[in-house]
Formats: structure tokens, sequence, C-alpha cells
């Protein structure tokens, strides 16, 4: 794993030495904003955007899964890297079923990308991109604010109207965000990239507690938010569908499995089973990258071979 550093590829991974062993996640530098009216500078129009995304990474799924229910496949156009995430970071190599390679410049990494926006760009190359054609450049690398872009500035073109940020319930959406992030999300990161005793104890103990809080919330309501999907479900499908292939070995987050959770694993088949969601799932991308990709936790890169779960059983949610 690197970082550019004024446009120059620097190899170097997690710094968790400065942290006492913490991982500890950094921050995405392009916020711009796409909006129906095109006040922003970035107008919703079809065609007009490209993403750049990773099968295996679980921000850049986010978008992926709010393209496809927001009805956005034929508006906007997908690049897909390489899984295996090495000294050169991400790569457009078309080896491996599913990369499509870089379909706007055929450039060979994800840092070409970033270049092309700001050449003498510092910081992380990461997934997603939201890149516009237009004026050439990265509207935002930030899937939180993506997701958003997507669940309305475009709905004047597609017609889809389902909204996964209901105004009345933005606040409690944010409560439950947070928590699902730092505990969830990055819960699973913090614990399989610690490199102390101490930080992985504190991030996994906190990693399940959280756990047992969301499934004892859907033992109360269908989703997360109540009766009704929202982004908040949907920010924690892409850890949850995950777990039991890759964090739960990988990242030894092995107190339980997915599957031993009755509601958390009704609502991950349930969610799989919406139409358009499986397609944007790829296992295959998911557990080459992880066990491939992560040198100082898999130093053989040893595939595992992997439970069989079936994602579309029935999950008797009604």
């Amino acid at each position: 794993m690197g970082q550019l550093v004024n446009g120059t590829w620097v190899d170097e991974w997690y710094d968790t030495k400065s942290t006492g062993g913490a991982f500890v996640r950094s921050t995405s530098g392009f916020r711009n904003w796409v909006t129906a009216d095109g006040s922003s500078g970035f107008k919703a129009e079809s065609g007009r955007y490209h993403l750049y995304v990773s099968h295996a990474c679980p921000w850049a799924h986010r978008t992926m899964i709010f393209r496809a229910l927001k009805s956005l496949t034929d508006h906007i156009s997908v690049s897909v890297v390489h899984p295996d995430m090495l000294s050169d970071g991400w790569t457009f190599g078309t080896d491996f079923d599913g990369a499509t390679g870089d379909d706007l410049f055929g450039k060979p990494f994800l840092r070409d990308i970033y270049t092309t926006a700001a050449p003498t760009i510092s910081g992380r190359v990461t997934v997603p991109i939201l890149w516009d054609k237009h004026t050439n450049t990265i509207v935002s690398n930030e899937s939180s604010e993506i997701i958003r872009m997507f669940n309305s500035a475009f709905d004047g073109i597609t017609g889809n109207t389902t909204d996964y940020w209901p105004e009345a319930q933005r606040d409690a959406i944010k409560d439950v965000n947070t928590r699902i992030y730092s505990d969830i999300n990055n819960g699973v990161y913090k614990s399989g990239f610690a490199t102390s005793q101490t930080a992985y104890d504190t991030a996994v103990t906190t990693l399940f507690e959280g756990l047992d809080w969301v499934e004892d919330r859907l033992s109360q309501s269908r989703y997360l938010m109540g009766d009704h999907l929202t982004e908040a479900d949907w920010r924690l499908f892409t850890t949850l569908v995950r777990f039991d292939a890759v964090y739960h070995l990988h990242f030894k987050c092995n107190r339980k499995r997915i599957i031993d959770y009755p509601n958390l694993w009704g609502f991950t088949r349930e969610l799989y089973q919406i139409d358009g969601v499986k397609e944007t799932v790829n296992m295959d991308h998911i557990v080459r990258h992880y066990h491939f990709s992560h040198e100082t936790i898999n130093p053989h890169r040893i595939i595992p071979i992997n439970p069989q779960l079936d994602f579309e059983a029935p999950h008797g949610r009604g």
C-alpha cells in the first residue's frame, strides 16, 4: 500500500507504530457535489459521470449498490480495478475476471486518475472515485457523500424517487451511521490491522458489542430505522456480506459469525436478494483481495477454501 506525495508514488503500509498498534483511517480529499440543477458546478446529467471502484472494497460497494437501486446503471459508467493491491496500489490489470481496466484513459494505475485531476496531489489512493467527464476531474472520493448524490440528484433523469436519506430521519440515521461506521464498518479493520494485543482486544470487543446492538435492533424492527430501508441499512450490509468469508478468519473477528445471528443473517440475505444487489457482490474479488493483498497478515498469500454461504436462501422476513 502507498500514497501520493506531491504527485509521486511512495510505497508504504499503514502506520500503526505511532498509534500504539491501532489502525487509523485517513480522510477523503475530494468533496464536491453533483446536484440536480448544477448550482454546485456539477450538474446531474446522463452519461457525464464515471465511477472507479473495487469489487473488494466495502466503501466502493456502497456506491455500486446505490447505482443499482437508483436506476443509474445506464447513466453512470464504471471501471473496476484488479483485486490485488500490492506495491503499486490499485491497478487496472485485466487478468482477473471482472477487472475491466481503465475505460476512460487506459491508465495502468488508479493513482494515475488522481494525478490526472491534480498533478501535485498528496494523499492515499482510494476507491471509489466519481469522475466528471466534462470537466475532466474528480468530483468526490468520499463514498458516504457519493451515495447521497446518487440518492436524489438524478431523480429527474431516472424517475426513481425512492429515498434512502429521508429528511425527517436524518438526525437519527446519522447517529446510527456513526456507531456502525466506528464499531463495525471500520471495526473489522481496526481489529485486523491492530499490531498490539491491547489495540486488538479493544477493537474486537467493541466490534462484537456493535454487532450485538444491531442484532437486538433488528429483533425489534425489520430495518435499522423501522419499516423502510435507509442508507444506514446499506452501509451496514457491505460489511455483513463480507464478514463470514473474510473478516471472521482474516481479521481475527472470530467470536461469532453473521450466520450465528438470526436477525443479522436474515437481514443480510433479504438485502442481497433485492433486485440488482446480488450483481454488485463479487465474492471472488473480495476473497482474493484481502488474502492476497495483505502480506503482513497472510505472508504466503494462501487463498482459503472459505465457507459456502447461501445468500439466496429464504430469509423469512416477510
